[in-house]
């Protein structure tokens, strides 16, 4: 089964809160063992004891081949926690979300968990892990349900002990169980994701189990019982390769630029050295780094000029794969911090990119007036409405000041929806993955009878318009 193929069966399926979803999470929804962050953190903090260290290290040794097996090295491994506080914790799982995890989050697992949110289904996350390793998690992923291995807790602060069985094989088939009794849940129905060959049992627990990513055990029972078989793409930490692909793309863009520069300045033609840049440094930085942009809807880009083309911000790359797919005659509007970028921002300053403080609305504000101008000369503007880039593929809210800028100017607003840039290049990631990133350009929205008192609808209809997209890519 195909990524494609997954998302069909949830949409074509039963729909409704009385279909289960459940999804593993190491390994099914973000890529490798999460506690290994957690544990390091804790670590490099000071917090963790040499013998606690080599307890916890000489029982993963060991294995985990029993249920027996696990309950003692958790036992250690969370022995280690005793005398924190629950907010502690809950903070430290936050603090690594957002800086390692949220990198670690697998793109198809981001969609298979939006389709089934879609489809009106009862999401849950099932993992062995404590409630403060994957709380940020899910609270990102909109997922409401978590059963997970519990800690005792007294007057808020942890005793170190596991406060009953922990969600391990039969532990997770068992709370998994428990659950779909409680809330009602058609069994036969509901859906159940995981990676490991000790998850059997808890894939069991429902009509439609997935073997997501398998281990040896796990694939080997997949193919005898005739489960589907789902992959995703690794989204381990990047080695040498990438790390090559990443200077060569660089380079290719440094070159281009001052090529590009030097073109303008000897033809005394400013329009052809931008042009030159955004063609052909485009190209060359994206070929180099072994990354393809598909696109759909392409003469949206060029139907109506000038425009203000608003898009979704999750990766650096993204100004570069704007270039490739807008081509000539646009500038954009940044965060100040942007000029001095060492990769973007002499190319920005050289455009004539708009750069606005974010931290003074009044400066910024301000700031914007001469881009109405730009638009009114006949040069479309780029701007990313969210203001920075997301930790997820998800949409954050949209700022307006991108929209008072359409109104103003009265030029369309164009919609240019972009999907995988961040599993290409993540936000807190140096290097780049080969890769191939879509892009989807919508229709051009008419602005002409939009007013101030109807923008905050206007807008939360086009942060839903991204939404439906990223879920439902469109085809041509």
């Amino acid at each position: 089964m195909n990524l494609a193929e997954a998302l069909q069966r949830v949409r074509t399926g039963p729909q409704g809160p009385e279909v289960g979803a459940f999804f593993d999470f190491d390994g099914t929804i973000v890529h490798g063992f999460s506690g290994v962050h957690f544990f390091r953190d804790r670590l490099l903090a000071g917090k963790v004891t040499a013998s606690e260290l080599a307890a916890t290290m000489i029982n993963g040794i060991r294995g985990t081949e029993t249920e027996d097996d696990f309950e003692r090295f958790v036992a250690i491994a969370f022995r280690a926690w005793r005398g924190h506080t629950e907010d502690e914790l809950y903070e430290i799982g936050q603090r690594l979300f957002t800086s390692t995890i949220a990198g670690h989050l697998y793109p198809e697992a981001w969609q298979l968990l939006r389709a089934h949110q879609a489809a009106g289904h009862t999401v849950v996350i099932a993992s062995s892990a404590s409630r403060y390793q994957i709380q940020a998690s899910a609270d990102a992923l909109g997922v409401d349900h978590i059963l997970f291995t519990p800690l005792e807790v007294a007057d808020g602060i942890l005793t170190g002990r596991v406060n009953g069985k922990s969600l391990w094989r039969s532990g997770k088939a068992i709370a998994s169980r428990l659950f779909i009794d409680d809330h009602g849940l058609d069994a036969s129905s509901s859906y159940t994701y995981s990676n490991g060959g000790e998850d059997v049992e808890f894939l069991e627990s429902t009509g439609n189990p997935t073997a997501t990513n398998p281990d040896r055990t796990l694939e080997r029972v997949a193919r005898e019982r005739d489960w589907p078989i789902l992959r995703f793409r690794p989204r381990g930490t990047p080695g040498a390769k990438e790390l090559v692909r990443t200077a060569a793309a660089y380079g290719g863009m440094f070159g281009s630029i001052w090529t590009g520069i030097g073109l303008g300045l000897i033809n005394r033609n400013k329009k052809l050295a931008l042009d030159s840049i955004t063609n052909i440094g485009a190209d060359v930085s994206l070929a180099l780094g072994g990354i393809d942009v598909r696109v759909q809807g392409e003469a949206n880009a060029f139907a109506r000029r000038p425009a203000v083309f608003v898009f979704n911000h999750q990766s650096q790359l993204d100004p570069v794969i704007l270039a490739k797919v807008l081509r000539h005659d646009f500038t954009g509007v940044t965060k100040k911090e942007m000029a001095n970028d060492p990769v973007f921002g002499a190319f920005l300053r050289f455009v004539g990119a708009t750069f606005v403080d974010r931290t003074d609305t009044g400066q910024a504000v301000a700031a914007l007036g001469p881009v109405v101008d730009t638009l009114r000369s006949g040069t479309s503007v780029v701007i990313a409405p969210e203001g920075t880039r997301s930790l997820t593929p998800d949409i954050g809210r949209f700022k307006k000041g991108a929209f008072h800028i359409a109104m103003q100017a009265q030029v369309p607003i164009v919609p240019v929806v972009i999907r995988n840039a961040g599993e290409i290049l993540w936000k807190h990631s140096t290097l780049m993955r080969s890769g191939t990133v879509d892009v989807a350009i919508l229709e051009p929205i008419d602005v002409s009878d939009w007013t101030r008192a109807d923008l905050p609808e206007r807008i939360a209809d086009l942060e839903n318009l991204y939404r439906r997209t990223l879920a439902d890519w469109p085809t041509e």
